[in-house]
């Protein structure tokens, strides 16, 4: 019978999440013998994590749960100088005022996925400039550059495609990432005896010269296990949508429309992602699976991955949001949506634009309709008009004797005072916000 740790990793094979580690035996060995302490790097790129962080931060809890001590490191450091790991070109290089802030957001956001009162194995997070900002340049390359072959560093896969891609090459700077990287793996052993760094599959050559750094300053054995880069079976890149990024901010991507992108997930892909991203077992997700094939019609499986991946990010109460709203714009009865909704839905749910009270007294409706992209010409809304489909909040909108609409958009007919749901035939929505 296999103990829990080695339970853990089968549970990563199954899963698919599982593309390369170290030591095989040795490290199923070592997860078995104790709680062990391991770390993910998250450079703050940006002022928020995307879901392509997903991946390595379930798996740090997965780790936890499984009785090990995780420890996210937020690359105060790092984050100044950029990863040159498989990307087509230099990355611009953020301020350090800039990156000092996106740090403290992104240790905000981490800390959401693991937890810090678990006694032995409760969680840290670290910021590498701690132990780089007073680094001497001298001491570093004496004590640090002096175990790096340049002719080791140049074969590493991602950076040799950047070498041999014409016209672009790589600046000394991101050349210099990996011994900083490295430099990471060996404090953290040090100072936390982290034993397991983990990391995207795009990090193998980061984490395997961190292993070595590890053994060659201080003698220590430690791991590195990679985790597969998340892609879609029709090529398009995962976490993009024609709005942009799917952000784990809440005011970048608001709950709903991170809701949506789960649930409009492909059905070749929906298995996959319940196995990465959700804390369902296996089994239950191959029953899923089947339970599908066999039903005629949509599958229920967007609709759980959808609902268990935006309570692990937003909790329950934004879950709820989002089916709240989900709900009534099927339906149509927009009563049981609050101000906070219609926040969500003016953000990034539909089309909406901001109505000032000059707008709506100057402009007809069916002026504003065709300004807001509803329609391509007013006798578009004229006939939609006619056809009873224009609904304003949920009410067909009359037309007067003379054949003028009534006047619907303004401050009386708003819901929570100022947000007006306009919907032209079956599909068309947009929002229109009333200026305080």
């Amino acid at each position: 019978m296999s103990n829990p740790t080695n339970a853990l990793l089968a549970d990563l094979a199954a899963r698919g999440l599982l593309n390369q580690m170290t030591g095989d035996d040795a490290l199923h060995e070592h997860l078995s013998t104790g709680t062990r302490a391991l770390y993910c790097g998250f450079d703050p790129t940006a002022d928020s994590l995307h879901i392509g962080s997903l991946v390595p931060l379930l798996t740090l809890k997965r780790f936890q749960e499984a009785g090990h001590k995780p420890i996210a490191l937020v690359g105060g450091a790092t984050g100044l100088i950029g990863d040159p790991s498989f990307k087509a070109q230099e990355r611009q290089l953020n301020t350090a005022d800039v990156v000092s802030q996106w740090v403290d957001r992104l240790k905000a956001q981490v800390s959401q996925f693991i937890d810090f009162d678990a006694g032995d194995k409760a969680a840290l997070v670290v910021n590498n400039l701690d132990w780089t900002k007073d680094l001497n340049v001298l001491d570093f390359l004496r004590d640090v550059g002096k175990h790096f072959s340049v002719n080791n560093m140049i074969n590493k896969e991602s950076v040799k495609q950047r070498i041999e891609r014409e016209g672009s090459g790589i600046s000394f700077t991101e050349f210099t990432y990996m011994l900083l990287q490295s430099f990471d793996f060996a404090e953290l052993y040090q100072r936390h005896d982290c034993t397991l760094q983990i990391g995207g599959s795009d990090q193998w050559g980061n984490i395997t010269g961190g292993i070595d750094l590890t053994r060659r300053m201080h003698r220590g054995s430690v791991f590195g296990l990679t985790l597969p880069l998340v892609t879609k079976s029709d090529g398009t890149k995962f976490g993009k949508t024609e709005s942009g990024t799917i952000w784990l901010d809440a005011k970048k991507t608001s709950p709903y429309a991170f809701y949506q992108f789960w649930l409009n997930t492909a059905d070749a892909d929906v298995y996959k992602f319940l196995k990465y991203f959700t804390f369902l077992s296996v089994a239950d997700i191959d029953a899923i699976e089947a339970e599908d094939q066999a039903r005629q019609g949509r599958p229920e499986a967007q609709s759980v991955l959808a609902r268990e991946v935006t309570k692990l990010v937003h909790g329950e109460d934004a879950l709820e949001a989002a089916l709240r709203i989900t709900e009534a714009l099927f339906s149509g009865d927009l009563s049981s949506l609050d101000a906070s909704d219609f926040e969500q839905l003016s953000q990034d749910g539909l089309p909406s634009s901001e109505l000032t009270a000059a707008s709506f007294a100057d402009q007809s409706l069916i002026a504003l309709l065709v300004d807001a992209g509803m329609a391509n010409s007013g006798k578009q809304v004229k006939d939609a008009l006619g056809r009873a489909a224009v609904i304003v909040n949920g009410v067909a909108v009359e037309q007067s004797a003379n054949g003028e609409p009534a006047s619907v958009l303004n401050r009386e007919a708003a819901l929570h005072g100022k947000f007006l749901m306009v919907k032209l035939g079956k599909k068309k929505h947009h929002l229109f916000v009333l200026a305080d």
